[in-house]
């Protein structure tokens, strides 16, 4: 029943970025899109277009068990990929599209770092169906669907700020990220591996 896995994938995929469990990609997706306005729509897509494929890569990988990581370093090394994000966004004094490729590389790389938090629940998963391609298709158009959502919430609040408070958008990307990067270290302290 290829529709019926499409479907429930889907809807994994979809929770594995909107649930409230997911604080920790939407942090992510929050410290990537921070330095964007609501005038850069496609970029945004793109980037998080780019953060889906590293996450689908690793997760392929890990459902074929060409890879396995120990989750104690993938949960502690998800929150660190947000702390450098939010670092990098608090040095940036110039937000042209040409200063921010950076933030492609970083959504890519981080991206199998995140793909790899998820592969071991959804291993067990998919090994044991026999449409492992529309599970993982199905997961990872539910995955970008809800960053896609969860970006658009936040272009839409930075256009209220943008037009409606005096709100300077140094500061905006400053107060985001700094708020980020707190939340980010904590987790990344409480899930030290060692």
């Amino acid at each position: 029943m290829p529709l019926q896995d499409f479907i429930f994938y889907f809807k994994l995929g979809w929770e594995h970025i909107i649930s409230i469990d997911a604080l920790d990609h939407q942090l992510f997706v929050l410290a990537l899109v921070a330095i964007y306005s609501y005038k850069n729509l496609k970029q945004v897509l793109i980037l998080v277009t780019a953060f889906t494929i590293g996450h689908s890569l690793t997760l392929l990988l890990s459902v074929l068990d060409y890879i396995r990581f120990d989750s104690k370093w993938v949960e502690f090394l998800i929150p660190c990929t947000i702390v450098i994000t939010a670092v990098s966004n608090m040095f940036r004094k110039n937000f042209s599209l040409k200063s921010v490729k950076i933030n492609y590389s970083l959504a890519l790389g981080f991206g199998l770092i995140h793909g790899m938090g998820f592969a071991n629940s959804i291993r067990m998963m998919l090994a044991k169906d026999q449409n492992i391609g529309w599970g993982l298709f199905g997961f990872n158009v539910g995955l970008e669907a809800g960053q896609i959502f969860v970006v658009m919430i936040i272009l839409l609040i930075t256009f209220l700020i943008f037009n409606y408070t005096r709100i300077k958008r140094l500061s905006w990307v400053l107060f985001i990220s700094a708020a980020v990067f707190s939340l980010a270290l904590k987790m990344a302290l409480e899930r030290i591996p060692f």
